[in-house]
């Protein structure tokens, strides 16, 4: 079997494509990806010589490369991680978020038809597209509810927009075209090789060098809250088990102020650091609070644990401090990705 993933050099992808390389030997997986800030293949060095795994240099918004991958490789199913996912930059530009998420989605669907024989009813895994989305085209909750597989879509930023698009396009093309199209959504993912413009580890980045640790409004949004290498075996199962047609919530059942969360995260630096207690906190600095800023996400994952047998692994704490390890135990890795010097060495490597 060959498995195309998109998207398989960034922060989740990179965990998948490592997981299935290293999992099933058997398959062949092609990693497809176009290398921008978020993505570099440092993030999968220890397998980049691996007998079943290949790397392509690639834009899922352009079609015509896409139709060709496809007509030349003859995947036999797609992992669908592509995306673009920072928040505050599709406020600034939306119609990036557009062409990646929505087009670019579209584009690997309308490609995926014209190679595979399409049966109505198939739940077998080759031919299969898996499309991986996010919690966040839910919407908002108040202060009690979880979000579950049947709740109304309600996004309020371009990227969820972005996002809850590609979804519906998911599910019209397995509805009108029979594809055999899955879906799961996940909450906020936390843990290693993530680009440190999100929350996590831009907190410890910023930590480490003693800069500001900028919280938006009051800190009191929630989050859900799931380590990374827990989502790569969830989609594994799913990738594998799912029913054509079907959509899985993952979820860490992890809920946390962001403001608590901050605090946790400096008590654990300045351990980490041997620093005093309560020095790392003082670099809290609150700021203008994001547009259309949801309040809380919370999700339930049970039909996932029910259906599928699937459970988080590990408890946020613990999470957290394996993250911080991590990152401290690879300043080399940050300075590269804060830096460019990643981007710029593959962009050259991979023309």
């Amino acid at each position: 079997m060959k498995i195309l993933i998109t998207g398989g050099a960034g922060f989740i992808g990179s965990h998948v494509v490592r997981l299935m390389v290293t999992k099933y030997p058997q398959y062949s997986i092609v990693n497809l990806d176009k290398l921008t800030y978020a993505g570099n293949l440092a993030n999968l060095s220890d397998i980049e010589h691996a007998s079943n795994y290949k790397f392509v240099k690639g834009d899922i918004v352009d079609a015509d490369f896409i139709n060709t991958l496809f007509e030349t490789e003859k995947f036999d199913a797609v992992i669908h991680l592509a995306a673009e996912s920072h928040v505050d930059r599709s406020i600034s530009n939306p119609t990036e978020f557009v062409l990646t998420n929505v087009l670019g989605t579209v584009n690997l669907l309308n490609a995926a038809r014209k190679i595979w024989n399409i049966t109505e009813g198939d739940d077998k895994i080759n031919n299969r597209f898996y499309h991986v989305s996010t919690d966040e085209v839910y919407g908002t909750l108040g202060e009690t509810g979880m979000f579950t597989e049947t709740t109304s879509y309600d996004p309020h930023s371009p990227y969820s927009a972005s996002k809850a698009s590609s979804d519906h396009f998911v599910r019209a093309y397995h509805d009108t075209y029979k594809l055999n199209a899955v879906i799961s959504n996940c909450s906020n993912n936390y843990g290693s090789h993530h680009f440190p413009e999100k929350l996590i580890p831009l907190s410890i980045n910023n930590i480490k060098n003693n800069l500001p640790i900028p919280i938006y409004g009051k800190g009191e949004n929630i989050r859900d809250w799931l380590w990374v290498e827990d989502h790569a075996r969830a989609i594994d199962v799913v990738f594998h088990n799912a029913k054509a047609g079907s959509t899985y919530n993952i979820g860490g059942h992890n809920e946390w102020k962001n403001i608590d969360l901050i605090h946790l995260l400096c008590k654990v630096m300045d351990k980490k650091l041997g620093r005093a207690e309560g020095e790392s906190a003082k670099l809290i600095t609150y700021v203008t609070d994001r547009a259309g800023h949801d309040m809380r996400y919370a999700i339930d994952s049970s039909k996932l644990q029910r259906e599928l047998g699937w459970k988080p692994s590990l408890q946020f704490e613990e999470g957290l401090e394996k993250t911080v390890d991590w990152y401290l135990a690879n300043e080399e890795w940050l300075n590269n990705v804060t830096s460019g010097a990643y981007k710029e060495y593959y962009n050259t490597q991979y023309k």
